[in-house]
């Protein structure tokens, strides 16, 4: 836990009161706009919002996080929420991700993330931006079970949640990403000082990442692949490494990050040690958690490169691996 607390100070430094989850501070930050202004005045409006120092005691008429929910508002009707950018309007039908209006699969106190998060009350979205063969959610991901629920009412189940010790919200899939603007309108509707956590693919356009800055204390990442050929050939993406690499930048130059990457059996040459060894390059002060609890699950077991669990040997060859290159390991 002292390692942890020394990779992720801010994260702690909320959960002990020292200081407001990022969000918090959104909701206090004015700013001023009209429906009516273009997209690009907008987000010039964001960016100068970002980088002010401006916060008021008492909510504003406009926060950051009301310009936040319109730009959200507009990338939603014609979606670019993630690199698939399928430009349909979300209101009306569903996106690659197969998600039209947010759907909570499950939500609960969760006691099997990382340490530091635990218990992390996690919100479960149906629908994903991948189609992973191996997916062990696969009954939520690539179906829509669950529920609607309004923003005002999980506010006050989140509020309810920190009060049972929660210690952060984790919002999670599926993938999140096809849910930011729900997100975003939850967060209005909720006054409690948590830190949040996007539990992600990685996958988001540019400008939900934008979107995302000032508001998630924690990036709780997941990069699987080490190539783009192995990426589309079990995950049905495309442009993954570039993606999926600029996207842990711009966490890492926004909030604190969580790296996991999962061991897959015969892939650690093509996957493991490529993205192990770009992160040390890239971002060697992020906390890595290399996962080894790899089984085949949905359809796995059509591809014979992963139709079996990963071996004890497979799994340490790449922790001996990420041990040599020095990264900060959970």
């Amino acid at each position: 836990m002292n390692r942890a607390r020394s990779l992720l100070p801010q994260y702690f430094s909320i959960l002990k009161e020292h200081q407001s989850a990022r969000y918090l501070a959104c909701k206090h930050r004015p700013v001023t706009f009209r429906t009516s202004q273009p997209t690009e005045h907008l987000w010039v409006l964001h960016q100068n919002a970002l980088q002010s120092t401006q916060v008021q005691n008492t909510i504003p008429e406009q926060s950051l996080l009301d310009l936040k929910i319109e730009l959200a508002h507009r990338l939603y009707t014609e979606c670019c929420l993630c690199e698939h950018r399928c430009g349909v309007d979300r209101t009306r039908t569903t996106g690659v991700c197969g998600v039209q209006e947010p759907r909570i699969a499950s939500e609960f106190l969760h006691f099997g993330e990382e340490e530091p998060l635990v218990p992390s009350y996690t919100v479960f979205f149906s629908g994903c931006t991948f189609q992973c063969v191996f997916c062990q959610n696969w009954d939520i991901s690539q179906h829509h079970p669950g529920v609607t629920v309004e923003p005002a009412r999980l506010g006050k189940v989140i509020e309810q949640r920190k009060r049972q010790g929660a210690r952060n919200v984790n919002w999670v899939g599926g993938d999140p990403t096809s849910n930011l603007l729900y997100i975003l309108q939850v967060l209005r509707e909720t006054e409690v000082n948590l830190p949040q956590v996007w539990n992600s693919n990685m996958y988001c356009s540019v400008e939900t990442m934008h979107l995302l800055q000032g508001v998630i204390d924690v990036y709780l990442t997941d990069f699987k692949y080490g190539n783009d050929a192995c990426a589309e050939r079990l995950s049905k993406v495309k442009r993954y490494l570039e993606v999926v690499q600029r996207n842990h930048l711009l966490a890492a130059s926004d909030a604190e990050v969580i790296i996991r990457h999962l061991v897959m059996p015969n892939h650690g040459a093509c996957c493991s040690q490529p993205l192990l060894h770009w992160i040390h390059q890239n971002m060697p002060g992020a906390a890595v958690n290399i996962m080894g609890q790899y089984h085949p699950r949905y359809h796995a077991d059509e591809y014979e490169d992963i139709a079996q669990p990963v071996s004890k040997e497979q799994y340490y060859k790449i922790r001996v691996y990420a041990d040599t290159l020095g990264l900060c390991l959970l």
